[in-house]
């Protein structure tokens, strides 16, 4: 009796053992899977913004990225349309700056609203555009009016992305 005893004890021991190794480690996976989460978050967050060091619109497009939660980088780059057609812009398709965010370009004053839905999406695209500094478009307009045609481009050229 005192045998069994013994080895109820043994495996009640064991079986906690158990339980608590299995709960450190599925609690270590769940924070390293949480921190990747929010690494990825913030990686999608962070916009760099290559643009012409006397442009006020840019810098007022900068701040109304940063007022929709993005850490925005301002490069002066008094060449940032020769870059723009390096990375793909196509011709046409220049805005008034050009910037990279998680992989993909976007070139002008593109609203908030189609960044989030590019990086939602992640469509197989360089980048999108929204040529030249249309009057209603965020940096230029105190609120948008009208619609903007947002264009994509990439190796299968160029189409309509958004029509907002």
């Amino acid at each position: 009796m005192e045998k069994m005893m013994r080895r109820r004890n043994a495996l009640g021991l064991i079986g906690s053992g158990i339980v608590g190794m299995v709960g450190l480690s599925t609690s270590a996976w769940a924070q390293a899977t949480g921190d990747m989460a929010s690494d990825l978050a913030g990686s999608e967050r962070q916009i760099t913004i290559w643009r012409d060091p006397g442009c006020g619109c840019c810098d007022t497009y900068g701040d109304y990225l940063e007022e929709h939660g993005f850490t925005v980088t301002r490069v002066d780059d008094r060449d940032f349309d020769k870059r723009s057609v390096e990375v793909g812009v196509p011709a046409q398709g220049i805005g008034c700056h050009l910037a990279e965010i998680d992989g993909y370009y976007v070139s002008g004053l593109v609203p908030v609203d189609i960044i989030e839905r590019l990086l939602e999406t992640r469509p197989a695209i360089t980048g999108i555009t929204l040529p030249g500094m249309p009057a209603n478009a965020p940096g230029m307009a105190a609120v948008k009016s009208g619609t903007l045609r947002t264009y994509a481009f990439g190796p299968e050229g160029i189409s309509i992305y958004a029509d907002e």
